[in-house]
């Protein structure tokens, strides 16, 4: 390796000597592996100032139990949401919890709606839990579910849940403390894959959601700047869903709605924590087709409320200034820029760079994201996780991880062609066409 990269060096002075300058240009351009290094940076800053504060934080008092309100969308889960409603019903919380299961298109769904149908709730041994199904027989998509759950709900703090994703019992409790801030409109909730051994793709994305998500929206919330409420477990404040008028057509729901929390912050002192300790379990695409087809529509929706439906949003005094920079430049540049850079790069060197010097900077990149990743891991491993023991297994994954991230990188670039040249949005599963029709267009 080390020959490798004393030939690349000679290869770059003797083409910044020639006329080659393009040469020169494309052997020095892996420089933008060097501009995610501040993101990761004031990530594990801010991992690191939780970690300090952790131990000196005084537990919150048990004063206040408001009623809580789980609107649970369910399309196709079969008997699995009865592992959800049972998650919700074991709950330490105090409280009352409102259990909402809301049934997509019931008319079409059977097994799912025979499967909330035999679900009881037993008053004596869970007698704060209230099960409360709707049945929609005419399917109508995620936002339609959502929001018929929200104008059927009494709960003070509202949650949207998917029906395939069960809960750690204390995630309630951990959840609610935050809502004793009048100043917290929204709290993001934690995800987990609980299916990483069924293959190789949804143990790489069980590494994805420990770092990228798990560990990021830890650091970021320490400085206030948590990007998205996961659409799978978000928690939120009744009275600040009724004064936006709740859901919003069109797909990915979850980043709309936080962007349009966001747009308050310019007027008011706003907060979204997001709580590592509220857990919840999902499962991730087992093939890697089924992956990409996801991602498909999880990157184009970020180029479609981005350019076309909040492109106003991109305004400080909206957002304020510290969600504004981070809007801008993780949200538009890291987001949608920066995987058009990636595989500019990788296309054009493979046609300019010899291949010594091709593949001494494919090592060099490789050996960037290697160490960052193996950095993340280990800060995760040692200040965050709440299962190491489970976690220390995908430390084999480390090596793998920068490749499935580049892999991400170029099909993020593909999603969002799909969005600009075919508006893939609209191709959703997420919601029937008729329902998107509708809608606004943007």
């Amino acid at each position: 390796m080390e020959a490798v990269i004393q030939h690349w060096l000679l290869w770059a002075s003797e083409a910044a000597k020639s006329d080659g300058g393009i040469l020169l240009f494309v052997t020095m351009l892996p420089a933008f592996t060097l501009l995610e290094l501040p993101f990761n940076l004031l990530v594990l800053l801010g991992v690191l100032r939780w970690f300090v504060r952790k131990p000196f934080e005084l537990p919150q008092g048990n004063i206040h139990h408001p009623r809580v309100s789980c609107i649970i969308t369910c399309y196709s889960e079969g008997r699995d949401v009865q592992s959800t409603l049972l998650t919700l019903c074991e709950q330490t919380y105090q409280g009352e919890i409102e259990m909402i299961p809301v049934l997509d298109g019931a008319a079409l769904n059977q097994p799912t709606l025979q499967a909330v149908r035999d679900f009881r709730v037993d008053p004596r041994l869970y007698p704060r839990r209230l099960l409360r199904p709707i049945a929609k027989w005419q399917r109508g998509g995620r936002v339609s579910s959502l929001n018929a759950g929200l104008a059927h709900c009494t709960g003070e703090i509202v949650m949207a849940l998917d029906g395939d994703t069960s809960f750690d019992n204390d995630m309630v409790a951990n959840i609610v403390r935050h809502f004793a801030d009048p100043d917290v409109p929204a709290v993001a909730g934690s995800l987990r894959v609980r299916n990483r051994r069924a293959s190789l793709v949804a143990a790489l994305q069980a590494m994805e959601y420990l770092l990228s998500i798990h560990m990021a929206k830890i650091g970021l919330s320490e400085w206030n700047l948590v990007n998205n409420i996961s659409g799978a477990f978000g928690a939120f404040r009744r009275s600040f869903l009724d004064k936006l008028g709740g859901w919003d057509t069109h797909s990915a729901e979850d980043l709309d709605i936080t962007l349009r929390i966001k747009n308050y912050f310019g007027r008011r002192a706003l907060r979204i924590p997001f709580e590592p300790y509220a857990i919840g379990h999902t499962d991730a695409p087992v093939t890697l087709w089924q992956f990409l087809k996801q991602r498909l529509r999880w990157d184009g929706d970020l180029f479609f409320l981005y350019i076309r439906k909040h492109r106003h949003s991109f305004n400080p005094r909206l957002l304020g200034w510290p969600n504004f920079l981070m809007t801008l430049f993780n949200g538009f540049f890291f987001q949608l820029v920066l995987p058009f850079i990636i595989v500019g790069y990788l296309l054009v060197g493979l046609f300019v760079l010899q291949w010594p010097v091709f593949l001494a900077l494919a090592g060099l990149i490789y050996l960037v994201y290697l160490a960052v990743t193996l950095l993340l891991y280990l800060a995760m491993l040692t200040m965050v996780s709440e299962r190491p023991r489970q976690d220390l297994r995908l430390l084999p994954l480390v090596f793998v991880f920068p490749l499935f991230m580049l892999m991400m990188r170029c099909w993020s670039a593909v999603s969002m062609l799909n969005e600009a040249l075919r508006r893939g949005h609209e191709e959703t599963s997420m919601a029937p066409w008729w329902v998107l029709k509708r809608g606004r267009r943007f």
